[in-house]
């Protein structure tokens, strides 16, 4: 069955192109894009989409999500995940490790990407960097490549010991691996998941201050530098951090960083108002340092926005602010605050935003995929840029969030991954 999409407003951030198009999708390509009045006007077997008043944009990426299976599939699982993605117009997703058991091995990684082939999106893997989790002893890099892995990362366990880290990195730059790094060290956290500011003050507790993150940041460019490895600063959160990777990118070492939608949204204030429904890691923190990831944003320094996707149940965010996991949902409201923080107060344009969240993922793992194109991917998002949104009625099994109950921006109404129709908002044909 052919997919054709008329009257919609393309938007490709690889090309920069903008305008009216109709696209024909075929076989999971995109077979022709132009005026479908000029083409053959007898084409059976197409069934048609009306994109009149949608921009229609290459299907989102999100390289940084947490699914909990195998182990924690109470809180989600690979299909409910892969639902929530598809509902917020991700088509790509990648996966991070820490399961149980761990994505460290290559039968783990092939349960996660056959069960990813079920979903009607692309389901990718990181493995762990360290087997177990543990920070101890590396995984075989090569050999989890060749099993499928995306990347590699330790993703929630920062690696501590630096003769280990520049271990990985001469390994990974060897194999040609990507490696991504949660940057917060443990010394320095009294507690984790709430800014060592007015957010700790407000619960009593040592909190986590931003020291934590800055000397990680440090050292790991300066490992990046010397190794030649590419690395990705995940869930970036301070203002030195930004300005680190900025510096960094100046002198040519290979560094990618992921804003979130929390961290441009969101302050320590979201922590006293929302509670463990705000906590997460690194924490939100001080209006300046929002700011600065915004500006690292619009100047190219932040390439990247993942959501760091990490649903939980309710019984366990329904505990005390120290004993309560972090992590929020965030596939279903990513878009929509993306355009509800960043473009409608003009830090970014649209295509900016659309970059970000496209075709710079896709780059970090030489995908083919995030752009619109003749003989490309057939995965699309149609959105309405000025449509309402009310964050609620989650696909995903969770709904761990700060943003429900609010109004914003830019609404998904279809998402099409392969060439089929995976998420259409019933109203929208």
């Amino acid at each position: 069955m052919r997919l054709l999409i008329r009257n919609g407003y393309v938007m490709d951030p690889r090309s920069g192109y903008e305008g009216k198009r109709d696209i024909l999708l075929d076989e999971g390509r995109i077979l022709r894009m132009g005026d479908a009045r000029q083409w053959s006007a007898d084409m059976p077997g197409v069934e048609e989409y009306n994109a009149d008043g949608l921009t229609v944009a290459p299907g989102l990426i999100d390289v940084h999500v947490h699914f909990r299976d195998p182990g924690f599939t109470h809180k989600e699982d690979i299909i409910s995940g892969s639902r929530a993605a598809a509902r917020g117009g991700f088509t790509t997703v990648v996966l991070m490790a820490n399961t149980r058991p761990v994505v460290d091995n290559e039968a783990t990684l092939a349960y996660v990407l056959e069960k990813g082939r079920k979903t009607g999106i692309h389901v990718e893997s990181c493995c762990a960097v360290t087997k177990g989790l543990q920070g101890r002893e590396p995984v075989d890099m090569a050999s989890l490549l060749a099993a499928g892995a995306a990347g590699f990362t330790d993703d929630g366990i920062p690696l501590t010991d630096e003769t280990l880290a520049a271990r990985v990195m001469r390994e990974a730059a060897a194999v040609g691996a990507v490696l991504s790094f949660h940057e917060e060290d443990p010394a320095c956290i009294g507690n984790n998941g709430v800014h060592a500011g007015a957010a700790s003050a407000h619960y009593g507790i040592a909190g986590s201050p931003r020291e934590a993150e800055i000397g990680m940041i440090r050292r790991d460019i300066r490992l990046a530098a010397e190794t030649g490895a590419v690395i990705n600063i995940q869930h970036i959160s301070t203002k030195e951090g930004v300005a680190l990777v900025r510096e960094a990118k100046r002198q040519g070492v290979a560094v990618h960083a992921e804003a979130t939608p929390h961290h441009f949204s969101l302050t320590q204030d979201a922590v006293i108002r929302y509670g463990t429904l705000a906590k997460m890691n690194p924490p939100l923190r001080e209006e300046g340092d929002r700011l600065a990831i915004i500006e690292g944003l619009r100047d190219g320094t932040i390439d990247l926005i993942a959501t760091d996707h990490a649903p939980h149940s309710a019984g366990e965010k329904d505990r005390p602010i120290t004993q309560a996991p972090s992590g929020i949902i965030g596939l279903e409201t990513a878009l929509p605050l993306g355009v509800t923080m960043l473009v409608c107060p003009k830090y970014l344009t649209l295509m900016s935003l659309l970059e970000k969240m496209t075709c710079n993922p896709a780059a970090l793992y030489d995908m083919d995929r995030g752009y619109l194109a003749e003989g490309g991917p057939a995965d699309l998002v149609l959105f309405d840029a000025a449509g309402r949104y009310t964050a609620g009625g989650y696909a995903s099994r969770s709904d761990n969030s700060p943003f429900t109950g609010l109004e914003l921006t830019g609404r998904v109404v279809c998402t099409v991954c392969g060439g089929r129709i995976v998420y259409e908002e019933r109203e929208a044909r």
